[in-house]
């Protein structure tokens, strides 16, 4: 999914940048809360980590793109606004579901629980990105849109797009912007995304538009009562970059050598990220331990 960062100008990063050291000073000067600069250096080491992984994407995704393109059904062409519009709006379906079975397939959230391990939300946090997207597969959600007619390089541009808006959400420093909540994907929205509350957890997955969310019933505002608690539940933080790209693989490399038979190791990994492995008892019955990171009803 993420192969669309190499299409954003490299103005953009500048900007980035700015907004990074502006949201520092607010926090120094204005707030005078401390800002996570631990937090923020494990960010930039798991952005760097990440390069093998950005240059493998495109070289994997692209072949497949293409071919499933000139097996179109059809061809949008994207020199109309209605066209424009149904590739947004296509784009964003696709990312909602993306980006939802990254929170309900374990094998995806390997890559997704990267960006959900900060204990504070900051600009800083956006880049906090699995470095495994490639193995993980979420990219293949986008082809039906190749298969309608919409052209790789046009969907890709549309999420490079999507991934920049979703920068500026990533604060605590911007409250409720009042009729765009109901929209639009705003700071408040993705504070309760970020959060591992019980009424926040697994809820808000838009990435532009919040829309989505409330069709389909995974939609949760922020509530002033319930301060939102951030982090992974059940993992301790870390501020090792390598530990904190690849734990959850190694948690479930660890979870399929303790489990029996192919069909529970497959319903260990194509399952929510709570399951757990079954394991041999002595006397035969199956231990399920609990999991530790129970999923919401959705």
């Amino acid at each position: 999914m993420h192969v669309v960062e190499s299409l954003l100008p490299f103005r953009l990063y500048w900007l980035v940048l700015a907004a990074v050291a502006i949201e520092m000073i607010w926090y120094l000067a204005v707030r005078r809360r401390a800002y996570p600069w631990r937090e923020l250096l494990v960010s930039v080491g798991v952005m760097l980590i990440r390069i093998p992984g950005r240059l493998l994407l495109p070289i994997v995704v692209l072949p497949v793109a293409f071919f499933v393109y000139q097996h179109r059904m059809a061809t949008v062409p994207v020199d109309t606004w209605w066209a424009l519009a149904l590739l947004f709006l296509g784009v964003e379906f696709c990312y909602y579901w993306a980006h939802r079975l990254g929170h309900e397939v374990r094998w995806l959230w390997a890559s997704h629980s990267v960006h959900h391990s900060p204990e504070h939300l900051h600009l800083g946090s956006a880049f906090r990105l699995g470095a495994t997207e490639v193995i993980s597969g979420g990219w293949l959600v986008f082809l039906p849109l190749y298969l309608l007619g919409f052209h790789p390089l046009a969907v890709a541009g549309t999420m490079a797009l999507n991934l920049f808006y979703q920068f500026w959400i990533h604060t605590d420093l911007v409250g409720r912007l009042g009729p765009l909540e109901w929209v639009l994907n705003t700071p408040s929205h993705h504070r309760v995304h970020h959060g591992k509350n019980e009424i926040y957890l697994d809820r808000n997955f838009g990435g532009v538009l919040i829309i989505w969310d409330r069709l389909f019933g995974t939609f949760t505002a922020e509530r002033d009562d319930t301060p939102v608690t951030y982090g992974l539940l059940g993992v301790p933080a870390s501020s090792n970059p390598v530990k904190v790209t690849f734990r959850e693989w190694l948690e479930i490399a660890r979870d399929l050598r303790r489990t029996r038979g192919w069909r529970q190791r497959l319903r260990l990994v194509i399952g929510p990220p709570g399951a757990t492995p079954v394991t041999a008892a002595p006397d035969g019955a199956d231990i399920r331990p609990q999991p530790v990171r129970p999923m919401t009803a959705l």
